[in-house]
Formats: C-alpha cells, structure tokens, sequence
C-alpha cells in the first residue's frame, strides 16, 4: 500500500510540473489506478479512419441499462490516445458506467471542424449500438477534459453536428467539462491557432455562442489554479450564460489542482485530491440534476 501511494503521489508531481511528455504521466495514473471492478472492450470501429476507433468500459459483473459517458481526451487537438485514459474508463465503470472513450482525427491529419464531425459521429455510434453493450441509449452524457470539453460542449450546444449523424442534441441527457476552453477568440496559444485556421477563424467555433434554453443540463468543473484555461473566462462565464437562458447547470471550482492534475482525479487512487469522480456520479445519477441522486 505504500508503494501504491508513492506511486500516486509521484504521478502527481510529473503531472504537475510537465516533467515528461504529455502522455507518460498519464501511463503512471494508468498504472496505479485499479482496474478490478471493470472490464473493457478494445477497438471498435465508429467510422472510415483508423483513428475513428473506440474503447468501451464496463462494470465488471455486466451491464444492464445503465447510464452512459462519452468521454473526449484533451491534447489541444493535436495529440491524445484513448489508451491514455484508460484509468477514467475503469473509475466511471466502477461507479456503475459504461463509458466510450473514442480516438478522433487530429492536427495536422484534421483542423476545424473535422475533429467536431468525428465526435458527433461517436456519439451517434453509441446512441445505435450501446444498448448492445449494457448501456441504456437514453442516459447518454457526453464529457471531456481540455480540448475533449470543448469536443462535448459542440456537441451538446451546437446541433449541426449530431444533425449531420443524423440525430441531435436531443439524444444527450447532459454534458459534463472539465477546464474547457469553451471562449478562447482572439487564440492566443502558437499550437492551436492553425487548428482553428487563425486569423480566420470563425466565431461560431466557440461553445459559448452557441448556448440556448434548448441546451441539456450542464455540469461544468474547473481547477481555480489553471494556468491554461481561465476558469473565470470559460467555465464561469459559461455556468453565467447557460443560467441567463435558464438550462440547470452545477458550477465546480476545486483548489489543490491544476489544468493536468484535475484530470487526474478522475483515478480512483487520486480522487482524494478533488472529489471529481464524486460530482460526476452525483451529475449522471440525478439525470443532469433533474432528480435526486440514487443508486439504478
């Protein structure tokens, strides 16, 4: 046990200091966080590309209509692999999940908006095909942490996306973000202004301007020591404009974490640091605050 807490802990300082690259941090959570009370299924196919690809986590003694997440993976739009988080997969599946963590296309391969067609495309492969895996179709929350939170708002707010699956923002029971860059014009960041085709990058790329009283029920999570993404400008102003059209929306700021750590806390081993597995569950379970929180 000792080991195992060292272990964390370690995970923690590389994460917090960008010691190593962005993805062998993630290869320590993954590496100390428990995986016994789920079981996963590799590599499915949603689309044509061969990042077009996704995993499927679910509790280990099976799954009946149980409550479903999306989760999109950050990387500013030019790095990430679902095999990265696979330590959120096994801690939403052991709190009853099943969860979808897709690949999608990246930079240089895709700009805007491609990357916002592969999700809604992942999303709508799990709205026709989750059922098959325990999941209940009608208890779908898309959810992301950085650029995968910007990946979910768009799907959740704007309805162009999941129109061209055609479905649309109605099949989402909510959406959860965790440090979105949800209002980030004029781009100020070198690796994400050709993304977006900077300096042509067209307003309505932005989650917020897309905000309406038709939008699902939002829970929106910040670290308050984030460096990358303001938490007042894009997590508190969205919370703002959502409430002006009167969608439900649960607004979380935690101390003690930072833009990388914060994800982190999504492990079972590092949820003391911020009780984000705790507010997720509670979000998914009350179907986006509609109801109390209980147990299926």
């Amino acid at each position: 046990m000792r080991g195992l807490a060292a272990c964390a802990l370690a995970s923690v300082v590389l994460l917090a200091a960008g010691a190593l690259s962005a993805c062998s941090p993630l290869s320590l959570v993954n590496a100390v966080s428990p995986g016994g009370s789920a079981r996963s299924i590799e590599s499915i196919g949603y689309g044509p590309d061969q990042r077009h690809s996704l995993s499927i986590y679910r509790p280990d003694k099976g799954a009946r209509q149980a409550p479903v997440i999306v989760f999109f993976y950050g990387g500013n739009w030019v790095s990430g692999e679902r095999d990265d988080y696979e330590f959120v997969g096994r801690s939403l599946a052991a709190r009853g999940f099943v969860v979808v963590i897709p690949d999608y296309r990246l930079y240089p391969q895709a700009s805007y908006p491609a990357f916002l067609d592969d999700s809604a495309r992942a999303v709508a492969w799990t709205s026709r095909r989750i059922a098959e895996y325990g999941g209940d179709p009608k208890r779908i929350f898309v959810m992301g942490h950085s650029a995968g939170a910007y990946n979910a708002a768009m799907v959740a707010l704007d309805a162009r996306w999941l129109r061209r699956q055609g479905s649309g923002p109605a099949i989402l029971r909510g959406w959860i973000g965790l440090a979105g860059p949800y209002d980030f014009l004029p781009i100020q960041n070198e690796t994400t202004r050709p993304v977006f085709h900077y300096p042509d990058t067209p307003r309505d790329s932005q989650p917020i301007a897309h905000v309406s009283a038709l939008a699902p029920p939002a829970l929106l999570i910040a670290a308050r020591n984030d460096k990358t993404v303001d938490p007042v400008r894009n997590s508190g102003a969205m919370a703002d404009r959502l409430r002006s059209v009167g969608v439900p929306v649960r607004e979380v700021v935690y101390d003690h974490v930072n833009h990388l750590t914060l994800v982190a806390t999504l492990s079972s081993s590092l949820q003391r640091l911020a009780p984000t597995l705790d507010a997720v569950e509670a979000f998914v379970r009350s179907d986006g605050g509609r109801t109390a929180a209980k147990p299926d």
